[in-house]
């Protein structure tokens, strides 16, 4: 399991693969198959393959409905054939990893299966934590916070949330050929862009300006999650801040790039990767630093 666990997240996530190398032995490994549940559910859901070639799924609730079926065995500890959910028993033999955040991220699932499309910038958060931030307090119980830190735990949901603020200011071009927009349509309409049309070149403009704003937001979530770090063992923390900056700098080049932002999918280098690893080695040895920092009170909070 973990040898297809390893292959999957290598396959799936260059960026989660490269921060992952740096936990101890035993999180690397929950990690590895908490990443492949993951990745098998995105993938069982949205009818792609590690992550790409996302397409409409006729079946989609019906599949949703199978995914929780079988990760609710899962926590039972009932064999399932699978080696993706037979892994995610492990992880919750080994860490007492709650099953709610585990259904959180399946009700992120239903969500897509609907085609919901956020309305608001509430709604937007709310669909960021489903389908990241509790994949965040996930990671942070398998590093061996208490499930019942709920301070440490807002700080990993941050972490999933300017993940995820990333990813839809960078896939805006791809999630649209799939018929799917996670632009708020409170934010659509202030910029006067018609539903459906964001896309279009005379729009191109109006789109930078929402994706900047996606950007800045993962920033402020990004730092946020810094103060959690100080809860963490010093590799642990180490390899939260490297996947931090690198998946930040995903943001940050799509904001840089402005209206060319989806001509080509942005991407970190191998060489962007290693000095993200070195700088998160110093962040992670004076972690301290962030200890006692507030999380901003202005920032959406998960549900409880």
């Amino acid at each position: 399991m973990v040898a297809a666990a390893r292959a999957s997240i290598a396959r799936g996530s260059k960026s989660f693969a490269a921060a992952s190398t740096l936990f101890d032995r035993a999180t690397r490994e929950r990690a590895w198959l908490l990443y492949a549940w993951c990745r098998k559910c995105d993938d069982v859901a949205d009818g792609q393959d590690h992550g790409h070639g996302m397409s409409r799924v006729e079946d989609a609730p019906a599949r949703v409905a199978q995914l929780r079926a079988l990760t609710h065995a899962a926590f039972r500890g009932e064999p399932t054939g699978d080696p993706a959910f037979d892994g995610l028993n492990v992880v919750v033999r080994e860490t007492g990893l709650p099953q709610r955040f585990a259904d959180d991220l399946i009700d992120g699932f239903v969500l897509d299966a609907e085609e919901w499309q956020p309305r608001s910038e509430a709604d937007l958060y709310r669909y960021c934590y489903h389908v990241a931030g509790a994949v965040g307090c996930m990671m942070a119980v398998v590093m061996g916070v208490d499930p019942a830190d709920e301070a440490t735990l807002d700080r990993a949901c941050d972490l999933g949330l300017a993940f995820q603020l990333a990813n839809i200011a960078r896939d805006i071009e791809e999630d649209d050929r799939a018929g799917r927009c996670y632009l708020p349509q409170e934010w659509l309409a202030e910029m006067d862009v018609p539903p459906g049309q964001h896309m279009k070149p005379p729009f191109r403009s109006r789109l930078t300006v929402l994706a900047r704003r996606l950007a800045t937001r993962a920033a402020l979530h990004e730092q946020s999650a810094r103060g959690g770090t100080p809860a963490l063992s010093l590799r642990s923390a180490w390899a939260v801040l490297a996947a931090a900056g690198i998946y930040g700098d995903i943001a940050r080049e799509v904001a840089r790039r402005g209206d060319h932002a989806w001509d080509h999918r942005v991407h970190t280098t191998r060489a962007e990767k290693l000095r993200w690893i070195a700088r998160a080695g110093v962040q992670a040895a004076r972690r301290e630093r962030y200890a006692g920092t507030a999380r901003p009170a202005e920032l959406w909070r998960r549900p409880r």
